[in-house]
């Protein structure tokens, strides 16, 4: 991947010119954010901020009312012009002064979906879908392909003739993705979309902008005060304090190891089990391979303390499991392989499933979960174990390996 958006040492300060010059000073010379205020009368909005946001990358911006996390994101559009650094979308730095540039860098590259739906009551949800396209000057049957495409995918096809007040504050949220889809626009910036929506409704929101990346690909930045909502969505979190960019990182790196004690208490209470998945927490698998014989198989399960092993082919597919009383009586009757052994009924996750959705698993059936990817390779096992640690906090990682294939 290469980076669609970078920011360079992006500063913001709300003042006077000639007061903001003076802020300026102050916090290269370290001076506080709070005196810089009660000197200048300046507010340091966004102190120093540098990152680059990977093409397809969903990376999302958090901290708590006032941390500056909004006004950085309206300086990647231009919307808030940053006192100081530059920001850098597809190759091209944003320029306040080439208004012509930055509106064009705009239709072209950038959408934004706001907090408040912002559609036009008069307007049918086809044609607020559209508002976007219209305003790059696209006719209506140049917008209706990409309109009804959009509403598709956001389940809303069927109420393109619908107005606003028809519709569930959900429903008006997803004809603002909509709009922001059917331009085609690379990068979406998003300023806390799903914030005034009901707790299920928000969690559906969560799911469909998932899919929707999953399907798309596109460079979003999202920006939320909710953590929960962070560590479930972003591919990389950055988390902002007083307008400075304290820790970047995924959800794991951030939960494992974070920077400082304020982001180590800002995680303090984050559902773990949701918020970290199962690649996250798995373990070497200590698999067998299929060509191993009975006698073999038991050899290695009782040097590593196992009555259970996964057993793989040479290409790491899984094949099933197998139990060490079916391999001892294999032996007894002169069996040479543990093929017509193996058990094929095994519990399976992805490694993007999150923890509490393979505890349920793992606790109903005794066995561990074999983490496997799309095509059946064994990537790990998650056992009961790594899962009571997690959920418990203990660091990701400390787990016996010797224990790793076997029972939960």
């Amino acid at each position: 991947m290469s980076a669609i958006i970078e920011a360079e040492h992006v500063t913001k300060v709300f003042g006077s010119p000639r007061e903001a010059s003076r802020a300026l000073f102050m916090i290269g010379e370290g001076v506080a954010r709070n005196l810089i205020r009660e000197r200048t009368g300046c507010l340091v909005a966004v102190e120093n901020v540098s990152l680059s946001v990977e093409s397809g990358e969903l990376f999302v911006l958090m901290g708590l009312s006032g941390s500056g996390k909004s006004t950085f994101l309206r300086c990647l559009n231009g919307i808030v012009n940053p006192t100081s650094g530059a920001v850098t979308i597809a190759g091209i730095t944003l320029n306040a002064r080439e208004r012509g540039q930055l509106i064009g860098l705009r239709r072209q590259y950038l959408t934004m979906v706001f907090q408040q739906f912002g559609l036009l009551p008069h307007r049918t949800v086809r044609d607020n879908a559209g508002f976007g396209l219209e305003i790059q000057g696209k006719s209506s049957k140049e917008r209706e392909p990409a309109v009804m495409d959009a509403l598709d995918r956001v389940g809303l096809k069927a109420w393109a003739n619908s107005y606003p007040h028809e519709l569930s504050g959900g429903m008006q949220q997803r004809v603002g993705l909509a709009r922001a889809l059917a331009t085609g626009a690379p990068v979406l910036l998003m300023d806390e979309p799903f914030s005034a929506l009901d707790p299920l409704i928000r969690r559906e929101m969560q799911d469909e902008l998932l899919r929707l990346q999953r399907e798309l690909g596109r460079s979003i930045v999202f920006v939320t005060h909710d953590l929960n909502e962070a560590m479930k969505l972003g591919d990389r979190i950055g988390i902002m304090r007083e307008g400075a960019l304290v820790q970047v990182g995924t959800s794991e790196e951030i939960l494992s190891n974070p920077a400082d004690q304020y982001v180590a208490q800002f995680v303090e209470d984050i559902d773990r089990s949701r918020a970290l998945n199962a690649g996250a927490i798995m373990r070497d698998a200590g698999a067998l391979l299929a060509t191993m014989g009975p006698r073999q198989a038991v050899r290695r399960m009782r040097q590593v303390g196992l009555s259970s092993a996964f057993v793989v082919e040479r290409d790491n597919r899984l094949l099933g499991i197998l139990r060490v009383d079916r391999a001892v009586t294999a032996i007894g009757q002169g069996a040479d392989s543990i093929r017509s052994l193996i058990d094929d009924i095994v519990l399976t996750a992805s490694p993007d499933d999150a923890v509490v959705e393979v505890a349920r698993g793992v606790a109903t059936e005794k066995v561990p979960a074999a983490v496997i990817d799309e095509q059946r390779r064994l990537l790990g096992i998650v056992t009961w174990v790594d899962i009571v640690a997690t959920i418990s906090g203990l660091p990701l990682g400390d787990g016996d390996s010797s224990t790793s294939g076997g029972d939960s």
